[in-house]
């Protein structure tokens, strides 16, 4: 069955949101997907926006038991027009009250040595590694589909929490 872009969308947003945990009362998981480049790629990649409402924190790894090698992965320029995809060991600096984003073309969670490449309405199943809040369980929806444009910018929302008296 096929979709138009028009009523896909609507719905991919609903199934991802129904994905969005709450790792804990400060960190979220929005807007995740994972994919493959084909279905008999060896590696795959998920993407998504951590929300923080608390203290600064660093995700600082990830696992999951989807392929041998899962990490968090950079680009890096390596001039003359080369990109270079690598290891980024310390992690990533999620800002207090703030967000960090995981995208296409940026850093990224990397999957390697994956048995079969991840196919659409496939779920793929991580744990982020953070300093402060633990490990966060996430289930990411594959979307071999989705394009760059089709992410979610947020970079220019304001993510102020509004205060809750206790």
């Amino acid at each position: 069955m096929s979709f138009t872009l028009s009523l896909r969308a609507p719905l991919v947003a609903a199934f991802i949101a129904a994905f969005a945990l709450p790792a804990s009362a400060e960190i979220l998981i929005h807007d995740a997907y994972a994919r493959s480049a084909t279905p008999v790629a060896k590696t795959g990649a998920a993407f998504f926006e951590v929300m923080n409402t608390g203290e600064a924190d660093q995700l600082i790894g990830v696992s999951s038991d989807i392929a041998p090698r899962v990490e968090l992965h950079t680009h890096k320029d390596m001039g003359n027009g080369i990109m270079k995809m690598m290891h980024v060991e310390e992690g990533f600096a999620i800002p207090a009250d703030g967000m960090y984003q995981l995208k296409r073309g940026g850093d990224h969670v990397m999957m390697m040595g994956l048995d079969k490449g991840l196919a659409n309405g496939e779920t793929v199943s991580i744990v982020l590694h953070f300093e402060n809040a633990g490990d966060v369980a996430v289930e990411i929806p594959v979307d071999n589909d989705r394009t760059p444009e089709d992410e979610a910018d947020h970079s220019s929302m304001d993510h102020e929490t509004p205060e809750v008296s206790q």
